[in-house]
This record gives C-alpha cells, sequence and structure tokens, in this order.
C-alpha cells in the first residue's frame, strides 16, 4: 500500500500560556500542504512517499529510507516509534500479533523547516497499518495514538483545516477554505532548534481568532507567527525572506510553526513562481 504524505502550514500562532509541565498553550490554524501536488495543474511533487505492507513470513520489521537523508537513530525514527506503538495496541485490543511490517519512506520534504514532515510520515503510517490490519481504531483513537508521538501528529490523523490549541492535539474543524491560492515555500538552511524557538517566547493573547480568520488579502498585519517575534532578532536573514516575499507580490506572508520556512500565498501560479527566482535557495510553489 503507498500513500502520498502532506505535510502542513501554520497560518498564524499564539504562544498564549506556560503551563505546569513546561509545555506552553498554544493557538494555531493548520492548513494541509501539498495535497495537490502531483496533480496535472501541479506536477511538481512535494511530499513524503509512504510505502507499507506486512511480510509473508514472521519476520522483524524491515525499514528503508531513500530520498533526503534522515539525520536520526533507528530507535528515534518517528515512522518505526509508530510501527511500534501501532504493534503495541493493536496487540492489546485485538489479542493477536501484528505480522512483521515493511516500510520504505521515500523523503522529500525538507525537514527542521516547520512543515510537520517527520509527524506527517508517523500519522500516515498509523492510518496505513490500521487499514491494513482491518481498521480496528476509529480516527479519534489514532489521534490519541499519534499524540504519544508528537503535539503535531494528530492534525495529520484527520489531515483538514483545523483549528488547534492546547499544545497543538486539541483540533477543531474550520471552514478556511484557500482552494485556487497558490503558495510559495522558501526554506533556508538555517536550522532553529525548538529549545531555541521557545526560548524567546513571551506568552500573550492571541493576536485574532484562527478559527474564523477571514480571507487573506486581510490577514497581513493581523495574523501573525509569535515564534517571529523571537526567531527573527536571532536570524535576520528569515525576517529578509519575509519582507521579500511581500516585495515579491504575496498577499499574505509567514513563518510556518518554528520555522525555519516561510511562506507567501499568492492569487496565481505564475506569480509564485515568478516569485520563487528571487531566491537563491530551496523554494515549492504549491496548490492549495
Amino acid at each position: 500500500m503507498i500513500q502520498f504524505v502532506n505535510a502542513k502550514l501554520n497560518i498564524g500562532l499564539s504562544i498564549t500560556g506556560r503551563r505546569p509541565d513546561g509545555y506552553h498553550d498554544l493557538e494555531t490554524l493548520f492548513y494541509p500542504v501539498g495535497i495537490h501536488n502531483g496533480e496535472p495543474a501541479n506536477p511538481s511533487p512535494f511530499c513524503d512517499i509512504l510505502e507499507i505492507d506486512f511480510l509473508p513470513e514472521p519476520e522483524t520489521d524491515r525499514f528503508e529510507f531513500r530520498g533526503r537523508p534522515i539525520d536520526c537513530p533507528l530507535d528515534r525514527n518517528l515512522v518505526v516509534r509508530a510501527v511500534r506503538l501501532f504493534r503495541e495496541e493493536f496487540e492489546r485490543k485485538e489479542g493477536k500479533t501484528l505480522p512483521g511490517v515493511y516500510l520504505i519512506l521515500e523523503k522529500h520534504l525538507p525537514d527542521g523547516a516547520g512543515l510537520g514532515g517527520g509527524s506527517a510520515d508517523a500519522s500516515f503510517t498509523l492510518r496505513l497499518l490500521n487499514e491494513l490490519g482491518g481498521s480496528p481504531f476509529s480516527r479519534d483513537e489514532l489521534a490519541e495514538m499519534a499524540l504519544r508521538l508528537g503535539a503535531d501528529c494528530p492534525f495529520f490523523i484527520f489531515n483538514e483545516p483545523s483549528f488547534g490549541s492546547g499544545i497543538g492535539e486539541r483540533l477543531e474543524p474550520v471552514a478556511v477554505d484557500l482552494e485556487g491560492w497558490w503558495c510559495l515555500i522558501v526554506k533556508p538552511t538555517v536550522y532553529v532548534s525548538t529549545k531555541e524557538a521557545f526560548s524567546g517566547v513571551c506568552p500573550r493573547p492571541a493576536s485574532c481568532d484562527l478559527r474564523c480568520p477571514g480571507s487573506p488579502e486581510s490577514w497581513k498585519g493581523v495574523v501573525h507567527n509569535d515564534f517571529e517575534d523571537s526567531i527573527f532578532p536571532l536570524h535576520p536573514e528569515l525576517g529578509k525572506i519575509k519582507e521579500e516575499l511581500y516585495a515579491s507580490g504575496a498577499v499574505y506572508a509567514s513563518m510556518s510553526g518554528s520555522g525555519s520556512s516561510l511562506y507567501g500565498l499568492y492569487p496565481s501560479k505564475e506569480s509564485a513562481v515568478e516569485a520563487a527566482e528571487r531566491f537563491d535557495c530551496e523554494t515549492f510553489v504549491c496548490l492549495l
């Protein structure tokens, strides 16, 4: 079974409080990106490719990784952890052994980008295993399982525009439709660690209600990613990319998650492709 794995954008991200457990409460709008890549209107690929099947004989799991290198020990790799977690929960619920898993992951989505590529791989692994195993778990049960792998993993179980709160795990579907808009994603070589991203944040009330943000033309100066306030002073080149996105015709530009990628929204493919030529780092053009 083969699945194309898309990424996500954060449209606005407010750090609203610090929790006793050391985490932070936040509000954000998750929006899937890359779903339409590969279609005739947008043939450029922007996804990972995940292939999973059960092994015919009782064997230990086999993993094969292609494409972009993954700088992570096998035991910490999210798809490996997802397979092991699913097996544990499947055997507990069904009372029978899950066959050995043969998993091939071809990486194309950039890592360290704030696009949730690793989380998406893990969640889609859970979804495929559930389908292969006869769908013993509901989507809500899979989301609870996914949360044990990462705060933004539950989003990819549902994979629809969602308002996220808590640490990002409380999801509420929202009627935000960006159909027809084009997104230019710019991924510089800058790496921003999670620790660095959170070290300078100052919790405060959200700047707007992301459950009903309006149209992209109204977002500039209103829909804000709080991580920009702490990360741009440390990495000025990221702020310059955002300025260049606006200068190139984007109606809205922002960092996604804690970075380091930034994106701009454009009304046409032509304007997004033309804007991409301004940058000397990785760029991706996606139909939303």
